[in-house]
């Protein structure tokens, strides 16, 4: 017994529409004896007739009348699942989502993002703002294509390409006395409050695994003023109650934009930002293509001092 397929009822509505083997053969490309003998299939695997023939036309059979519309309707589905298949191959459809730290979010991906959904409106976008450990697990949980951030766990699952490095420094507010230095470095801050971010931030985590043996002025054990958000941060330093320590993209967003950031030397320290993706995962052609798009936009963008691209060989 034959199995049946898409082109057995092509044959089927072919015939059906056109009233005549010979009209149904030429507007399929096929010869008329291949037509025939799909048909005959199509009527030997239901066991019933669906087209009764005359010399001169081909009609359906009541069989036939009714199971027209059915085939028609398969035949409607799978051209549009098809045609679907095809706009997201082609990246003209389906959807994308990303997760990224705050300052990502505001100062990385807007552009990016107004360029790609000009190009592609069809493309429907999701935005996930969340912490390091955060973005890690959405990219484990296939909640997102890809993640844009700090390596905050080295996750063996997961694969970071670095795309920008930006440099630490201190984010003072107006009046402080370190604002008449020339230059920091990070024992200058030994003698002031500092304020962190929360250890499920990248920051943080690259804060907490500097060598005990570097000078710092950072304060790591003990009690700890801590707040979970850079704007929150950014609040407290604004209130004097304390400074700050940020990598410059992260003090470049609105929130510091009344507050100074001053770069810190001795060592000099820079945090890297990746695109992050599970290993072993395609992506799809529109989320691939979204990457390409923040990839060439970091390295051609005009970038301040303290931040830069990372040049891959």
């Amino acid at each position: 017994m034959h199995n049946l397929s898409i082109r057995h009822l092509r044959a089927f509505v072919a015939v059906a529409d056109c009233g005549s083997f010979t009209q149904a053969a030429a507007q399929l490309h096929l010869t008329q004896s291949t037509l025939t003998a799909a048909i005959k299939q199509l009527e030997e695997q239901v066991g019933l007739v669906l087209l009764d023939r005359t010399t001169r036309r081909v009609y359906l059979s009541a069989e036939g009348e009714r199971f027209l519309p059915v085939a028609r309707g398969l035949l409607s589905n799978f051209d549009t699942a098809l045609s679907d298949l095809q706009a997201i191959a082609a990246g003209q459809s389906g959807q994308v989502g990303i997760a990224a730290s705050p300052s990502v979010l505001s100062q990385l991906l807007p552009p990016v993002i107004a360029r790609f959904h000009k190009q592609h409106p069809a493309v429907g976008i999701h935005l996930r703002d969340d912490s390091a450990g955060g973005i890690e697990q959405r990219v484990l949980n296939n909640e997102v294509d890809f993640g844009v951030g700090g390596n905050h766990s080295h996750h063996v699952e997961l694969s970071y390409q670095p795309i920008l490095q930006d440099r630490y420094g201190a984010v003072l507010p107006d009046g402080h006395p370190l604002l008449e230095s020339e230059s920091l470095c990070w024992e200058d801050l030994s003698d002031y409050q500092l304020i962190y971010l929360t250890s499920d931030t990248g920051i943080r985590a690259q804060l907490s695994r500097m060598p005990v043996s570097m000078p710092t002025g950072l304060k790591l054990d003990g009690p700890l003023l801590e707040v979970s958000n850079p704007a929150g941060l950014a609040e407290l330093v604004k209130a004097g109650i304390g400074i700050a320590v940020l990598p410059a993209l992260a003090a470049a967003t609105a929130s510091f934009s009344s507050l100074h950031f001053i770069p810190l030397a001795a060592p000099v320290i820079e945090r890297e930002i990746n695109i992050i993706s599970r290993r072993g995962r395609s992506p799809s052609p529109a989320a691939a293509q979204l990457s390409g798009y923040l990839q060439q936009y970091v390295q051609q963008a005009p970038w301040p001092d303290d931040v830069s691209p990372v040049r891959h060989l």
